[in-house]
């Protein structure tokens, strides 16, 4: 029941023509491929860079730390007397 049949993508089909015409359709599926082949560059584009930092970041940690060790004991707070 999920899958649509052949008669199903006609009568889309028809309506999508009868509500925007037939010249504006071609312009629209245009407009959508360009969409996405920039929309697949920004991606590739993205996961280059985090390719990028997550190296940099390896390279970081190997390397001698810049913030001093913290105490192995912390400070705790003294505890509150019972009234």
């Amino acid at each position: 029941m999920g899958a649509m049949s052949p008669w199903h993508w006609a009568i889309v089909l028809l309506v999508l023509v009868l509500l925007f015409g037939s010249a504006k359709l071609p312009a629209a599926a245009r407009g959508l491929g360009r969409s996405m082949r920039i929309f697949k560059s920004e991606i590739q584009e993205m996961q280059n860079d985090g390719s990028k930092t997550e190296s940099g970041e390896a390279a970081r940690e190997l390397s001698a730390p810049d913030e001093p060790i913290a105490s192995p004991n912390p400070v705790t707070p003294p505890d509150k007397k019972s009234a």
